[in-house]
Formats: structure tokens, C-alpha cells, sequence
């Protein structure tokens, strides 16, 4: 809502930053990219008006509503360049210049390549999925392409530790275990010890998300082996042999040979989760 907005003055209220902040920070430029806190309000007020539908309306709630009542009056510059008052369309234009900027693309390209390749992903790659983002006009489709294709997205090493949410989910796969409700690994289960290692779904602890680097779980690494041995201790048909075999060639022969000396299957399970090899990707 905009201070000077008809409904802003009825209702003597302010201006709210924090949408227009988040989608610079964390959506499009990123930090420390050239906006201002100038920028900032003036943005806010170019989006004020954005609203949505009642969602109690069963046919349309929840759709994007242009509230004019509620919008700010006049002109606006963000990033140096002028936006004229224009409602809703105002804030198109903005957004849309934001996805054309070329640190929008340099954000997008260091963050994908952050998930899938390593914490600190190597330069030329980060450069390459820029230029493929500027080329193809922000087609994600073609940035996917080029990471996947390039040679520095399939180093040997293997670099990303996976959140707690992966390295469940990657258990689960591997080991077909059931998730009917009368399993001991029922979906309530599943999502009660992803919020034990500190990842409970769908609430992660800022607007930024979960953080996608090693440092923020890798002290919840050790939990991880008593989480291990309490579920392989409930697979009691499950061959730990066979399912590092299905593994390939990924696994080293230490790896190999200390399941090997595993007094039980059960602790051969466990260890075999708890592998670098299982807990890396």
C-alpha cells in the first residue's frame, strides 16, 4: 500500500520494502550488485497495488489483483531509469527489465551451478550459463542445457554434500523401503527426522530458503549415523552387497572393503549410507 495511495491516506498507513527487497537481493541482482536503498522504495512503491483475489472465492481465489486504490501515484526510478505511472504495467516493466539484467543472469548461473556441481563452482562455468541465460533471452531451458554439457559441471570429485531432505529421500530409492502408513518409515516418520537434522519441510528459517552450501550441515553429519542405523535396523531382507553393487563405480575400494568387515547386515546398511560416496553427490 502507498502512503499516498487513496486507501494509504484514509488509513495513514506506510510503505512496506520488504517484497521489493527480496526480489533484488534474492530473486534477480543479488547483493552488492549496484541497487540502492534509493532503489529499494522506489521499487516498493512501483509494486504497491499488487494484491490477490480473496481465497475464499472458489473459482478465482488467490489470483494476482491489481488494487489501483491501493497504488502509488506517479512516476518512479529504479536502477536510473525512468518508469512512468501506469498501474500494474508499471511494475511489468520493472520486473522485466530486472530478468533482462545482466547480474540477474550472473545470479541464476552462479546459483544453479552451486546446487549441482560444487560450493564454489568453477568460474568458466558460472560464465557459460550467464552467457547461455543472456543469449536465449532467460530461457532456462537453455541454461540447463549448458550446465549439463559443459565439461566443468562432470568433475570426478564428487563435492556436494546433500541436505538432510536428499539423503533421506536418496535412501528411500535406494532401498525401495515402503512408505505406507503402517510402514516404521511412513511419510510421518520421514518428515519427523528431516526435522530432527534440522530441515523441517517447507519451513526453512529466512526468505532466502535453505542454505544449498556444505557448511550449514555438516555438523548434523554425525546424528546422521544413529538415523542410519535405526533405519537399516527395519530392512531385515535388504542385501547391503547387492545394493552397493547397484551403485557402480562411484564407490572406493575402502568404502568396499569396510562394509566388507561389517559384523552385521544391519550395520553394513548403515555404513553404507553413511558412506562419502552416498553422502556426496
Amino acid at each position: 500500500m502507498g502512503a499516498d495511495s487513496i486507501a494509504g491516506i484514509n488509513g495513514d498507513k506506510g510503505l512496506n520494502e520488504n517484497l521489493a527487497r527480496e526480489i533484488l537481493e534474492l530473486h534477480t541482482l543479488g547483493v552488492r550488485s549496484g541497487y540502492s536503498q534509493a532503489d529499494v522504495t522506489n521499487f516498493a512503491k512501483v509494486l504497491t497495488g499488487w494484491t490477490s483475489t480473496d481465497a475464499a472465492d472458489p473459482a478465482h481465489g488467490g489470483e494476482f489483483l491489481f488494487n489501483k486504490r491501493l497504488h502509488e501515484p506517479g512516476e518512479q526510478t529504479v536502477l536510473g531509469k525512468f518508469y512512468a505511472q501506469g498501474g500494474a504495467d508499471q511494475g511489468r516493466a520493472v520486473l522485466a527489465d530486472l530478468a533482462h539484467h545482466t547480474a540477474t543472469a550472473q545470479r541464476v548461473a552462479q546459483k544453479l551451478a552451486r546446487h549441482f556441481v560444487a560450493d564454489e563452482p568453477p568460474p568458466p562455468l558460472v560464465a557459460k550459463l550467464a552467457k547461455a541465460f543472456m543469449d536465449s533471452d532467460g530461457n532456462l531451458k537453455a541454461v540447463a542445457k549448458a550446465l549439463v554439457t559443459a565439461d566443468e559441471a562432470w568433475t570426478p570429485a564428487r563435492t556436494k554434500l546433500k541436505r538432510p531432505s536428499e539423503w533421506i529421500i536418496s535412501m528411500l530409492r535406494l532401498t525401495n523401503a515402503s512408505l505406507n502408513t503402517g510402514a516404521p518409515w511412513n511419510v510421518g516418520r520421514v518428515l519427523a527426522v528431516q526435522a530432527t537434522l534440522g530441515e523441517s519441510l517447507w519451513r526453512p528459517p529466512a526468505p532466502n530458503g535453505w542454505s544449498d552450501t556444505e557448511a550449514a550441515w555438516i555438523d548434523g553429519v554425525p546424528h546422521r549415523l544413529d538415523i542410519a542405523n535405526e533405519f537399516a535396523g527395519h530392512l531385515p531382507s535388504t542385501d547391503p552387497a547387492a545394493l552397493l553393487e547397484g551403485l557402480g563405480p562411484i564407490v572406493s575400494h575402502n568404502t568396499r572393503d569396510t562394509i566388507a568387515r561389517a559384523e552385521t547386515r544391519t550395520q553394513a546398511l548403515a555404513l553404507l549410507v553413511m558412506a562419502p560416496e552416498f553422502l556426496r553427490r
